[in-house]
């Protein structure tokens, strides 16, 4: 039914209740009270009626839809009733010098009765022709687990709409206090976490919501693990602060991602620190259409810095974070998408010349293991001297920092990807002693869950292509990040950097990657023996465990939150300059071996960088 027909339904049904109620009312009252004249209950009757769409239109109880009403609506009923009655009391009493309260407050109970009942009756033929009720048994059954705000609202939802195709059927909750309660029109809460078995057979249940957006990742990663259950969904429901902002509905529910399960808990970051070397500056991001260099991307764009340089080598890759970008509104930030490869020296320069960048992430490298082990030639062009390019141009043109990206493998590296960023942090640190203007950083870190070299992308796919997922080796392990703490974590060790340090990321626990696999495959709706796992060997250049830092190589105070100072060897610029050519004049087998052997030679002998060599 349309607004207009509904509106004079609602009016006219208003008008017949007001109208007759003090009549009915009068002879509810007829033995023990008379004294009323024809003439005073029909000025009563008008009187009624008119302050009653007075008030209503006051109250605006003719523009709602009823079909959602709540505490709210019937909040708004009840004053607008109240102030006719009262109205029209004062009004009879002025004209009649009368006031029996007791006709009045009959009226009043029987207006909140009739009018309020009205709007219920409302909701109900609603609810039912919408054909929620007729289907239910084709729906979902579902268990919502968490009876608080979050699994109030979700509730509400599912029942009022039948596209989600859930139908809530019981909740858990952790709560001792809310056990057997019922929320939202009848769906009872029945236990907690340890119940949840019992109730997914008891109510033949085929998917559970986590509803409690609250939860922290710890948090959420126990619950999952409690209530996850064979052949069962289990999903989890977006923010209540998205949802009440707008930007997420109610109903975008989601799969629990390993990310939830892998990530750790976000960490505050000096946004004032930030600001200031950010905020209305240019900014430079090298490698800017990869996993971390876009991210970074998308984390410096909230400090509203006045140009933001996306450099790469690949055009779509660029041109896919430049349309992402561009299509927010509501920042005046410049994007300059900017196609260079860092070997290229003089292109770099130019860049650099013409745009002039205070700040420079340096993401741009070949990350790849087991494809470097094939082209370590090219290894070295992109990540040593790519690296050099990029840091001296930023030296020539005095930015005021350049923050190198590297990773884990760089300590006592067995392969050529390793051994090259291991380099490059070694001309990074050279290259700061020499350079007054510019202050040179670099940042480690290991696996970023989701990045293109990362294995759940890989995993992902062999599942929906029904299996195996291909593992190395049963006892490989690695440590892991996601892709917005690493980059929030490099933004931040910038606004610190005072020149020449290797910031190392806490990378929490190591995960073992056949475990991974295993969660994966459980997230994913299956089980293990229906997608299969296959072990294939270690591939060229990997080691079964990524090293922690030891005792020695790394300072044991936090500079901040998940952000060690580490210790390593410097060696000067023109070393290994020297070695550069040496590696570039050499067959590629030899060169591999030579670069491998030249890093650890040279971090035999760990020493402080940073304050204390400053001191």
């Amino acid at each position: 039914m349309g607004a207009k027909k509904r509106y004079f339904l609602f009016l006219f049904v208003d008008s017949l209740i007001v109208t007759f109620s003090v009549f009915i009312g009068y002879y509810i009252l007829m033995p023990f009270f008379s004294d009323y004249s024809l003439t005073v209950l029909g000025v009563t009757a008008v009187l009624l009626l008119v302050n009653h769409h007075l008030f209503a239109y006051i109250f605006n109880l003719y523009h709602r839809a009823w079909e959602y009403a709540s505490v709210r609506e019937l909040i708004s009923v009840t004053q607008a009733v109240s102030a006719s009655v009262m109205a029209t009391t004062v009004l009879i009493y002025m004209l009649f010098d009368i006031a029996f309260m007791r006709l009045m407050l009959v009226t009043w109970m029987m207006h909140m009765l009739l009018i309020g009942g009205s709007r219920l009756s409302w909701k109900v033929i609603s609810y039912e022709l919408n054909g929620r009720r007729a289907h239910r048994a084709e729906m979902t059954r579902t268990l919502v687990f968490g009876g608080g705000k979050g699994g109030s609202i979700l509730i509400k939802q599912m029942l009022a709409d039948p596209d989600m195709g859930m139908n809530p059927v019981v909740v858990a909750d952790d709560d001792p206090f809310k056990r057997n309660l019922e929320i939202c029109g009848g769906v009872k809460i029945e236990g907690g976490r340890e119940d949840v078995a019992r109730l997914v057979n008891k109510y033949d249940i085929r998917k559970i919501v986590i509803a409690i957006p609250s939860l922290s990742k710890t948090e959420l990663k126990s619950l999952h693990e409690a209530v996850h259950i064979d052949g069962v969904d289990v999903l989890t429901m977006p923010s209540i602060e998205g949802v009440m902002s707008g930007k997420l509905e109610v109903s975008a529910l989601r799969h629990v991602q390993v990310e939830d399960l892998l990530g750790r808990e976000p960490v505050e970051l000096d946004i004032k620190g930030i600001e200031e070397q950010v905020s209305d500056r240019t900014i430079l991001v090298t490698g800017a259409g990869g996993s971390i260099g876009s991210e970074i991307v998308r984390q410096i764009a909230k400090f509203q810095p006045r140009q933001i340089l996306l450099l790469g080598h690949g055009e779509n890759s660029i041109y896919t974070i430049l349309e992402e970008v561009l299509e927010k509104k509501d920042d005046n930030i410049s994007y300059v998408p900017i196609i260079a490869d860092v070997q290229n020296r003089k292109r770099m320069f130019e860049v650099f010349e013409k745009y002039r960048p205070d700040m420079v992430y340096h993401a741009a490298a070949h990350k790849h293991v087991p494809m470097m082990e094939y082209n370590s030639r090219e290894a070295v062009k992109n990540n040593v001297i790519g690296t050099k390019n990029t840091a001296e141009a930023a030296c020539r043109y005095k930015a005021k920092k350049f923050v190198m990206i590297s990773t884990d493998k760089a300590v006592n590296p067995p392969n050529v990807m390793g051994a090259t960023k291991r380099m490059a942090e070694m001309i990074v640190q050279a290259l700061d002693k020499g350079c007054d203007s510019t202050t040179l950083v670099a940042v480690r870190f290991g696996n970023v869950l989701g990045s293109r070299g990362s294995v759940v992308p890989k995993f992902r796919k062999q599942i929906q292509a029904g299996g195996p997922i291909t593992v190395t080796d049963p006892r490989m392990t690695r440590y892991f990040m996601t892709i917005p703490e690493a980059s929030r974590l490099v933004i931040q060790a910038s606004t610190i950097a005072e020149g020449g340090e290797v910031f190392v990321l806490d990378m929490g626990e190591p995960v073992k990657i056949v475990d991974l696999a295993k969660n994966m495959i459980r997230l994913c709706g299956f089980q293990e023996d229906e997608i299969g796992i296959e072990f294939v060997g270690i591939r060229p250049g990997e080691k079964l465990y990524e090293e922690l830092l030891k005792d020695n190589e790394i300072h044991p105070e936090q500079v901040y939150e998940k952000i060690y100072r580490g210790r390593v060897t410097e060696s000067s610029l023109q070393l290994i300059e020297a070695q550069i050519k040496q590696f570039l004049s050499i067959d590629e087998n030899e060169m591999k071996e030579r670069i491998i052997q030249f890093v650890r030679q040279e971090n035999k002998q760990p020493e402080v960088v940073g304050q204390e060599n400053a001191s």
